[in-house]
């Protein structure tokens, strides 16, 4: 990467346009504390969501067999799992907000967006990650190292800013 490259990620402007926000690295380090508990939300959510996923598809397999406990155990699943999955549909709309992308719901990565060499790219960052470090261009899922470089032009705009 040239040194101009080096210096689109980590000086990129805060916002591009209404709908597109495009972020430097000190930026996506400091929105780490709200993504934290969103991202904990969605995992959690997902995680309820599949344990009562069987006992809700055994009750509907047997819907026409079930005595009033099932039934009614049964309603409460049905409102329950609806109300989950409309915390996650929130959750969603959440990183929509903050202009993140979901990148792999399973593991909880995110993508929050950037320029490098004038083209879409994503810091990357999922849970148990204390900071930023990887990153990748739009359409690309494996995570290459953030530069030296960038750090340090990190660093100093986080100085600046105290």
């Amino acid at each position: 990467m040239s040194g101009s490259a080096e210096n689109m990620a980590h000086g990129a402007s805060e916002k591009s346009s209404r709908h597109e926000v495009v972020v430097n690295l000190a930026t996506a380090n400091r929105m780490l504390s709200l993504l934290r508990p969103v991202i904990d939300d969605l995992l959690s959510g997902q995680k309820h969501l599949a344990e009562l996923q069987p006992e809700q598809d055994r009750l509907d397999r047997q819907r026409r067999s079930l005595s009033w406990p099932e039934r009614a155990r049964r309603y409460q699943l049905r409102e329950e799992v609806t109300a989950i999955e409309q915390d996650l549909l929130d959750t969603l709309a959440e990183l929509e907000v903050l202009g993140v992308e979901l990148i792999d719901p399973d593991e909880g990565r995110v993508g929050i967006p950037t320029l490098v060499n004038d083209r879409a790219a994503f810091f990357s960052w999922r849970p148990g990650e204390e900071t930023v470090r990887f990153w990748h261009f739009a359409g690309e899922v494996s995570r290459r190292p953030i530069p030296p470089s960038w750090h340090k032009q990190a660093d100093i705009q986080l100085m600046g800013k105290i």
